[in-house]
């Protein structure tokens, strides 16, 4: 049985412990196994990845399903339309929720830079995230800031504190500097990556060292890892929409872990998330590309004049202005909107008013992304 540790859910949770676990608590053979299952998916996806043309037209699609997804695990929603609208043209302006979704994809293209660039975690790496998400610039919670963490929905114990993280900024800046300290030293920490993925997810969750948006900015260190540990060469693997449809196992096994520190079935659901969301990302990759390839025979066919490189602009996202369809084979708006009414005729394109603009909709793309 899991040994307990004094903790009081009202009390801020400063014996938080330091990692690494136990190995007996997070190396187990079922682990292990999902282990396995879990880094043979992710193999497949990573290889699929390189095989694509252009790997950044199925980032870019693939990316706001996270965006929206992870936003509305925090009770952030907006529609795809809506979404994608945005997306089509300038954020200047952007309020509400879809500038939620839209920050929350910016956090991440920041936090891919900073990891190709320097290749570890920092601090100061977890704040540019944070301070993107939530469009601020302050850092680690001060002490006076009693954050807890409280039971959602309207009920009889909706509003009831489920979780008080560590206070003190030197007590929250010790935990991230161990938690950045096991994630980035391989040799000192063997853990396998996914099981690191796992343990070091909890901890930041535990730790919740931001006034707001850990949890998204929790999901964006996730993937980042899987680039850190050249698991995955783009962000193209998103985990939100897996922990959207089993929310109330997520905060099951996460309080799990904090109440009896009980590893095993919290690393078992995030390794079943990575493979299950693996084999998902791997149909949609083939299905949008089958797409592709059949807009682009079409296109050859019917409209030989229109290049390789504007039909990958199409499948960028599902929403586009004729201005984003400018380029070195495109120079004039009007040979744009030309163009965009062309694949009008063939139904591939149609258009909608987004404010003062008519803009274009990719419709067999939009589908394909609006499926869960």
């Amino acid at each position: 049985m899991s040994k307990q540790i004094p903790y009081d859910r009202n009390q801020p949770f400063n014996l938080l412990p330091l990692l690494p676990p136990p190995d007996d608590k997070v190396i187990t053979i079922e682990i292990l196994q999902a282990v396995n299952k879990a880094n043979k998916a992710l193999a497949e996806l990573k290889g699929l990845a390189k095989k694509l043309p252009n790997q950044s037209m199925f980032v870019n699609t693939i990316a706001l399903r996270e965006a929206k997804a992870s936003t509305e695990i925090e009770n952030i929603f907006t529609t795809n339309d809506e979404l994608y609208k945005v997306l089509s043209g300038s954020d200047e302006g952007l309020k509400g929720n879809a500038k939620e979704v839209l920050r929350y994809r910016q956090a991440l293209w920041k936090g891919f830079s900073i990891i190709n660039s320097t290749g570890e975690f920092s601090i100061d790496m977890m704040q540019v995230i944070y301070q993107e998400i939530k469009e601020v610039q302050d850092g680690i919670r001060p002490p006076q800031t009693e954050t807890t963490i409280k039971k959602r929905g309207s009920g009889m114990l909706g509003g009831t504190v489920v979780y008080t993280p560590p206070r003190g900024e030197n007590v929250i800046k010790e935990k991230l500097d161990n938690l950045i300290d096991y994630l980035n030293d391989d040799k000192k920490y063997t853990h396998d990556s996914l099981i690191k993925l796992a343990v070091s997810h909890y901890q930041f969750e535990a730790i919740h060292p931001f006034r707001d948006g850990n949890g998204r900015a929790g999901r964006i260190l996730a993937i980042l890892l899987m680039i850190q540990k050249k698991l995955l060469d783009v962000p193209i693997l998103y985990l939100s929409a897996y922990i959207i449809e089993n929310k109330d196992d997520y905060y099951a096994y996460l309080n799990n872990v904090t109440s009896l520190r009980n590893w095993k079935g919290w690393i078992l659901y995030i390794l079943k998330a990575v493979e299950e969301t693996s084999i998902y990302t791997i149909n949609k990759i083939n299905e949008i590309d089958n797409l592709f390839q059949k807009t682009n025979q079409l296109i050859q066919l019917k409209l030989p004049h229109i290049r390789k490189e504007t039909i990958e602009k199409i499948f960028e996202q599902p929403y586009i202005s004729p201005k984003k369809l400018l380029g070195k084979d495109i120079k004039s708006l009007n040979t744009s909107k030309k163009y965009l009414r062309q694949m009008e005729k063939l139904g591939i394109m149609a258009p909608k008013k987004a404010g003062k603009e008519i803009i274009y909709v990719n419709l067999d793309l939009f589908n394909l992304l609006s499926e869960t």
